[in-house]
């Protein structure tokens, strides 16, 4: 059984609404107006503090906030392992969430010296990032021995959209998910933002000790370049997007060794960067 199965119905977690609620509206027509209602996505301000120190403060679904602290600890290189994230305590606010994360002290100290505003928008991928450098990176060289048929693209593109429950019922939220090498989909995550869906992605296979490198991402949105820098630091050699990549996301794959996938609709895809890890059709 898939890691989603057992989470279906589970309670989303801390936070100060659930994940989705049922709202009601006035429908408007051509001829007439009634009352209607829908569910919509909740999103909640998160703050991280690493060392005692707030680092940053992002809008997230309120759900899984433990796997996007470490997600989002990773990706951003705060430390270098999951090995160096000690304990992670979600604490509930009146008006929203604080992640505190225990990191080293040096972590901690080259952390303070970096320059990142306090607020972020939902699903920034640079909330507040202020110096060009530390945006876009020199990206992290994956080297996975990596193959993957058609048929596993193909047959997890098709799982995933089945398995989005907030965005089946909101029609507003973003999806990440790992896949082994035959296509079946491991660890999905939803969030208002697509960054920190694929932050707690790759947050949930650091705390279940399963490398990232052995499997490939999907997200439902475009391929921008952070999330092919966050794909290169997990070291993951394949990512799949629904939609298309932007030209900075396809030049990050090929300088870190990704391949990028884009317009992964139905058994078609449009394949980037490194096409030799498909294993069907490219000869």
């Amino acid at each position: 059984m898939s890691e989603l199965s057992a989470r279906h119905g589970a309670d989303p977690g801390l936070g100060y609404a659930p994940a989705t609620s049922e709202r009601p509206f006035v429908r408007l027509g051509d001829d007439h107006a009634g009352p209607g209602s829908s569910a919509v996505a909740e999103e909640v301000p998160v703050a991280f503090v690493y060392g005692g120190r707030p680092h940053v403060v992002m809008m997230s679904s309120p759900a899984d906030f433990e796997d996007l602290a470490v997600g989002f600890t990773l990706t951003e290189e705060i430390v270098g392992s999951v090995g160096d994230i000690g304990r992670v305590e979600v604490e509930r606010h009146s008006r929203g969430v604080e992640v505190r994360v225990d990191i080293p002290e040096a972590a901690a100290l080259r952390l303070a010296s970096r320059a990142r505003a306090i607020t972020g928008r939902t699903g920034c991928g640079l909330c507040g990032v202020e110096a060009i450098d530390d945006a876009v990176r020199s990206p992290r060289v994956v080297r996975a021995p990596f193959l993957l048929r058609e048929d596993s693209l193909w047959r997890a593109g098709a799982a995933l959209e089945g398995q989005q429950p907030m965005h089946r019922d909101t029609r507003t939220v973003h999806a990440s998910a790992w896949a082994t090498p035959g296509g079946e989909l491991r660890f999905i995550r939803e969030d208002v933002g697509r960054h920190n869906a694929l932050d707690k992605v790759i947050g949930a296979l650091a705390r279940a000790r399963i490398d990232p490198g052995g499997g490939f991402l999907l997200v439902t949105s475009r391929a921008s370049f952070e999330l092919v820098q966050k794909a290169a630091v997990a070291g993951v050699p394949l990512l799949a997007a629904v939609s298309r990549p932007t030209g900075l996301a396809i030049r990050i794959a090929e300088a870190s060794g990704i391949t990028l996938v884009g317009l992964l609709r139905g058994r078609s895809a449009n394949v980037y960067s490194h096409a030799e890890r498909l294993a069907d059709g490219l000869g």
